[in-house]
């Protein structure tokens, strides 16, 4: 499994973290992320705490079939949810999303699963 995720400029790790855990993905270290968000705050946190950061390029998120539409995510990035868009990005061909993208409590920070498609 890998996560996605999307946050806004002043999330914090915790915020992420939160959307994680309301994704059900407590515990996955490989994060699927916009490729120009690594360097903000929050994933270097996530960075320096041991996560493996994989960094999406905006052509492989933009178009992604996804289960939540914002409007927000559909217009900045092509997509309906930037979450589950570097998620299956991330997780390759044949990959399906485990559930629609996870708010977090502060609104600050989006996570969503997605597995491999070799895995039944």
């Amino acid at each position: 499994m890998i996560a996605g995720i999307g946050f806004r400029k002043a999330a914090t790790m915790a915020s992420v973290l939160d959307a994680l855990e309301r994704a059900g993905a407590k515990g996955c270290r490989r994060l699927a992320l916009p490729q120009d968000k690594l360097g903000q705050p929050a994933a270097l946190a996530l960075c320096n705490a041991g996560y493996l950061l994989l960094a999406i390029p905006a052509h492989a998120i933009s178009g992604q079939p996804t289960l939540s539409d914002g409007a927000a995510s559909r217009s900045a990035r092509g997509t309906g949810s930037v979450a589950e868009a570097c998620a299956l990005a991330a997780a390759g061909a044949g990959a399906r999303l485990a559930g629609p993208r996870s708010i977090s409590g502060d609104r600050m920070a989006t996570a969503a699963l997605a597995v491999t498609g070799d895995i039944r």
